[in-house]
């Protein structure tokens, strides 16, 4: 049995991120792989370091020159953070097979044969410090295999600097075989790395079927979801909500809020408790529409076969919606204002031809793994 090591984002509250984790995982072991998640943590640039960075910030202006109750109300708000993502915590610690590697130096030559890194926004450089290590730079001299499945820049703008540009580039002359999430990501190797031979494949959360989720997760003892239109907004706006009452009035529907206030301190701890993965893929199960800004969301709406709207977030990267979305002929999914939906709201999607592109893609992705990793 091969030892393989997967090196992607820290898993830490995001759904998607977190699924995406366990199905490449599921994928790898079906392929008769043993494999291992390296989570370095909670990385800086992302929610965990800012929340404590400002925890600590204000316990100190509360509590200047009171020792004891500064630090007591530090682990005070720590323990909360903690009860707020009690359950996305629980579902990694059952279903996904890790090990926190703060420092990737300290693997040893011999631990693994082969390194996959991906899938998300892995080589974003502001989601992933120092981004060398995105590029294995701790496996230098190896005799191991190194693939990238489904990698995401996540915008299809340049964000490395010279050195940065070079060091990586340097380092994925020494991959095995390359894959990218977004096509503009084959561009942006090929200009910037000068590797001719990327390919585009699908997220691995789309390499599982709705039934592997529903049968393997256990959907179907899980709690019903309390309404059939699935809204998952992760930066709620006023005219977000003018779309979600107007998809609501218009087909008749009761709207159900898949996230929490877990970014709002204003709200009691009780509202503030991110529900249960597996509450959160129920939730596809149940829905007859689906709104989202999360790509994920969009991703698991084609998965389940939920008609859907995604609204663009052009702060969290633009690119990732329109690959994925023209990959399946369903550009006009995509919108970025109260007036596109209003004028889209009819068209219906045909599933027989988004799961023929879907079953045809799914094959691709999955004979790039098994050739790479041969």
């Amino acid at each position: 049995m091969y030892k393989r090591q997967i090196l992607t984002l820290p898993l830490h509250t995001n759904y998607g991120g977190i699924l995406q984790a366990y199905a490449l995982q599921t994928v790898l072991e079906k392929m008769g792989h043993k494999t291992m998640m390296i989570d370095k943590g909670w990385p800086p640039k992302v929610p965990f370091i800012n929340y404590l960075k400002r925890t600590i910030k204000e316990s100190f202006k509360k509590l200047l020159g009171h020792s004891n109750q500064r630090w007591h109300w530090i682990f005070f708000q720590y323990g909360e953070m903690l009860k707020e993502h009690q359950y996305t915590i629980q579902f990694v610690n059952k279903y996904i097979h890790r090990k926190i590697q703060r420092d990737l130096y300290a693997i040893s030559n011999g631990d693994f044969d082969g390194f996959v890194v991906g899938s998300d926004q892995i080589w974003r450089v502001q989601y992933y410090r120092p981004i060398i290590n995105a590029y294995l730079d701790f496996t230098k001299g190896w005799n191991v295999k190194r693939v990238a499945y489904a990698a995401s820049f996540g915008t299809d703008e340049w964000e490395y600097d010279a050195v940065e540009t070079s060091d990586c580039a340097n380092l994925l002359q020494g991959f095995d075989a390359v894959s990218v999430r977004e096509r503009s990501g084959i561009a942006l190797c090929k200009t910037y790395f000068h590797r001719e031979d990327v390919q585009h494949v699908l997220d691995p959360t789309l390499l599982l079927t709705s039934e592997d989720y529903v049968n393997r997760l256990g959907l179907a003892t899980v709690a019903k979801s309390k309404g059939d239109f699935l809204v998952y907004i992760l930066d709620m706006t006023a005219e977000k909500q003018q779309i979600v009452d107007f998809i609501a009035k218009q087909y008749g529907l009761t709207p159900f809020y898949v996230n929490s206030k877990c970014d709002d301190k204003s709200y009691n701890i009780k509202n503030r408790i991110q529900p249960p993965v597996e509450a959160w893929l129920r939730g596809f199960c149940d829905a007859k529409f689906v709104f989202t800004d999360s790509f994920h969301a969009c991703a698991f709406s084609l998965i389940f076969n939920k008609p859907f709207f995604v609204y663009g977030n052009k702060e969290r990267g633009m690119s990732r919606f329109e690959s994925l979305l023209s990959s399946f002929g369903l550009d006009n999914r995509l919108i970025g204002s109260f007036g596109e939906i209003t004028a889209n709201i009819n068209d219906e999607i045909n599933w027989k031809t988004i799961n023929g592109i879907m079953s045809k893609k799914r094959t691709e992705s999955l004979g790039f793994l098994e050739k790479s990793l041969k």
